[in-house]
C-alpha cells in the first residue's frame, strides 16, 4: 500500500481506491454523533459507522423508555452543534428542582434559582437527541455516514489506520470509539477495563399520572435501592406523563417485569411515595446495573468516548452528560493543537484528552458508588449518618449549591 497525496490510498493488489478521512467515529449514538459534528466544525473530514439509524419522530408516537436528564452544559453543546432548536420543536420537559430524601425529615431540595439558572436540565428521549444530531450531520459536507454498517477489523500503519467494514475498507488518521459499554473497538485494540456488577437492576416504567406535570424530579432512597420520578412533557387523559425508575435486586426486578401492567400499577402504589399519586402503566423495561472504566482512554490512534470509556451507575443521570463532556474536551484539545500549528493527531496531543477527562469521570463514578453504597447499607448507624448528611446539606446551602452547579456543568 502507498499514500497518494496523503488523501487516498490504493490497494496495489486490487487497484481499489480507499476513501480516507481525518477521523472515523465508530458508533453513531448521541455521543458519537456529537463528536462527529464537533470535529467536522473544526474543518476535519469525518466518517461515522453505525449499525442502524434512529426512527423518525412523529408527534403522536409513544414515549421511548430510554431517556436522559440533559444538563445545562450538555444543552450548551447541543446548541453549538445546531441540534437544540430541533429538540425543542419536538418534545422535552424542563425541570427546575430536584428532591432527594430517605425519610421525610431529611428531605433535601436543589433549586435552579439558587444557582441563578432558569432550570437544572431537561428530560429528553435518547432517540430524539440522536435524531436531531443526525439531521445536522446530513447537512454537513465534511461528514459521510456509513449506515447500516459495522467495523470488522482494524489494521495499524505508520501514518494511518485501516478499518475494514462490512463491504468496504476506509482509512483514517484517528479512530474514535463511541460504540457503547461493550465497545468492539476497545476489545479489538486491547484496552482492558476495571469494574463490577452491582447485583441490581433498574426498571424503567412510562406512566400516565393523575397529577399534572410538575417542575420537579425526585428520588427516594431505600436499602433495596432508590425509586425516582422524572416528568415527561404533554398532557394525558389521566393528567400528565412521567418516567419512573425502580432500582432493586435483580430477582425482584425480574419478577416485576413479568407482571401485567395492572399488577405493576398495584406494586407501584405500594412501593412508591404517596406524592406520586395514581398512575397508569404504559410501557416498561429493565436492564442490569454495571460499572466499567477503561484502563486507558487512548491507545495509538484510537480514542474512547462516552460509555466505551466509562459506564456509570445511572442513579444521578450523569451518563450521557459525561459523554458530552468528553466530546467538549476532545474538541478543545484538537482545536487548540490546530490553532498552535501542532499535528493534531499525534500521541502527545491526544494524551491531553485523557488527562482532561479521566480524573473528572473517575470522581463522578466514585461519588455515585459512594452514594449507592451509603444508601444501601443496612447499619442503623450508617442510616442515621446519611440522613444527618441530608439535613446538614440543607443547613449549608453554599456547599449544596456548589455541588449542584458542578452536576449541571457550570
Amino acid at each position: 500500500m502507498r499514500i497518494i497525496n496523503d488523501i487516498k490510498l490504493i490497494d496495489l493488489k486490487t487497484k481499489v481506491v480507499m476513501k480516507s478521512f481525518d477521523c472515523v467515529v465508530i458508533g453513531g449514538g448521541m455521543v458519537g454523533a456529537a463528536s462527529a459534528l464537533s470535529l467536522a466544525q473544526l474543518g476535519l473530514t469525518v466518517a461515522v459507522v453505525e449499525q442502524r439509524q434512529p426512527s423518525q419522530y412523529l408527534p403522536k408516537q409513544a414515549f421511548d423508555l430510554r431517556i436522559s436528564a440533559v444538563s445545562l452544559a450538555s444543552e450548551q453543546l447541543l446548541s453549538q452543534l445546531g441540534a437544540w432548536q430541533q429538540i425543542k420543536a419536538w418534545r422535552l420537559c424542563p425541570y427546575q428542582r430536584l428532591g432527594v430524601w430517605e425519610h421525610a425529615l431529611s428531605y433535601t431540595e436543589f433549586d435552579a434559582k439558587n444557582i441563578k439558572q432558569s432550570h437544572l436540565g431537561h428530560i429528553i428521549e435518547n432517540r430524539l437527541l440522536q435524531l436531531s444530531l443526525w439531521q445536522e450531520i446530513e447537512k454537513h459536507s465534511n461528514i459521510k455516514m456509513y449506515c447500516p454498517n459495522t467495523l470488522q477489523e482494524i489494521n495499524y500503519h505508520d501514518d494511518f489506520v485501516e478499518l475494514m467494514l462490512n463491504n468496504e475498507t476506509i482509512t483514517s488518521k484517528l479512530v474514535i470509539a463511541a460504540d457503547g459499554a461493550n465497545s468492539k473497538v476497545r476489545q479489538l485494540v486491547g484496552i482492558g477495563v476495571t469494574g463490577w456488577d452491582y447485583q441490581q437492576s433498574a426498571m424503567l416504567i412510562n406512566v400516565e399520572t393523575k397529577s399534572a406535570q410538575d417542575d420537579i424530579t425526585w428520588q427516594q432512597f431505600f436499602e433495596t435501592g432508590p425509586v425516582a420520578m422524572l416528568p415527561l412533557p404533554g398532557k394525558s387523559e389521566l393528567g400528565g406523563y412521567a418516567s419512573l425508575v425502580w432500582y432493586h435486586h435483580r430477582d425482584e426486578i425480574k419478577r416485576l417485569a413479568s407482571l401485567s401492567n395492572t399488577q405493576l400499577q398495584q406494586e407501584i402504589a405500594f412501593s412508591f411515595p404517596k406524592r406520586l399519586g395514581e398512575v397508569k402503566v404504559i410501557d416498561k423495561g429493565a436492564f442490569p446495573l454495571t460499572r466499567r472504566h477503561a484502563n486507558q482512554y487512548h491507545k495509538s490512534r484510537v480514542l474512547l468516548l462516552g460509555d466505551a470509556a466509562h459506564s456509570i451507575n445511572p442513579m444521578a443521570g450523569q451518563g450521557v452528560n459525561l459523554g458530552f463532556k468528553d466530546v467538549s474536551a476532545l474538541t478543545k484539545v484538537i482545536a487548540s493543537a490546530i490553532a498552535n500549528g501542532e499535528c493534531w493527531h499525534k500521541q502527545q496531543v491526544l494524551m491531553r484528552y485523557e488527562k482532561l477527562r479521566r480524573k473528572d469521570n473517575l470522581l463522578m463514578m466514585t461519588a455515585m458508588d459512594a452514594l449507592y453504597g451509603t444508601f444501601s447499607h443496612p447499619s442503623p448507624f450508617i442510616k442515621a449518618m446519611r440522613n444527618a448528611g441530608l439535613v446538614f446539606a440543607n443547613k449549608v446551602p453554599y456547599l449544596k449549591n456548589k455541588a449542584l452547579a458542578y452536576a449541571c456543568g457550570i
